[in-house]
């Protein structure tokens, strides 16, 4: 849902993206380290990737509850047909990727029959019953989906920066926090899109 009037996404939106960003370079982080590390480390990583990973997807639930009920600010009226398709198409993309990675570790932990500990009061049940092919198909899942979503952001992250320092149109300002004045652009048009991190 677009909304022509509104020249910014709505502040709780936009909160909630630079958390989820903030969170997601963590989990990136992380996720390395667990894959290049054993020993003590390695639980370490591990006690922090699944509360991020479980916050993340808190998170996600919600930006989508209040993207689908707050509108977005439309897209630049000269931002080429092929561009608006291909934003369209990376944002559902990108939600599908930050709803899928949480939920397949969890399958993933409660297949190989892992608490998923949260903190020291808190655990999740088990999604699935105990079966190590489900576990070791589902690690591989998650390690492509992991893999495909870090592709997915670094293009998001060179979009958001062409449309901020090289077309200067809006976009990338729609998301900040700064009192910057848009730049002068055609009128913008009305688009029905997928909830997205930038638009």
């Amino acid at each position: 849902m677009s909304r022509p009037d509104r020249t910014r996404f709505a502040l709780p939106l936009r909160l909630i993206h630079w958390t989820m960003a903030l969170l997601i370079l963590a989990m990136l982080f992380i996720g390395v380290g667990m894959v290049s590390t054993v020993g003590p480390a390695y639980s370490v990583l591990l006690q922090l990737h699944r509360p991020i990973g479980a916050a993340l997807f808190v998170l996600v639930l919600l930006r989508l509850a209040i993207r689908l009920s707050t509108g977005a600010p439309p897209l630049p009226a000269d931002l080429p047909k092929v561009q608006q398709i291909v934003a369209k198409g990376s944002h559902l993309l990108l939600y599908a990727a930050m709803l899928a990675m949480p939920l397949i570790g969890w399958a993933m932990l409660s297949a190989g029959g892992y608490p998923i500990v949260l903190t020291k009061d808190l655990s999740l049940p088990p999604i699935l019953p105990h079966d190590l092919r489900y576990y070791f198909a589902l690690r591989e899942l998650h390690t492509v989906i992991a893999l495909a979503f870090f592709a997915l952001i670094l293009a998001h992250l060179g979009a958001a920066l062409m449309h901020g320092l090289i077309r200067k149109d809006g976009v990338l300002w729609s998301m900040t926090f700064g009192a910057a004045r848009r730049a002068s652009v055609p009128a913008p048009v009305e688009h029905e899109g997928p909830p997205g991190l930038v638009e």
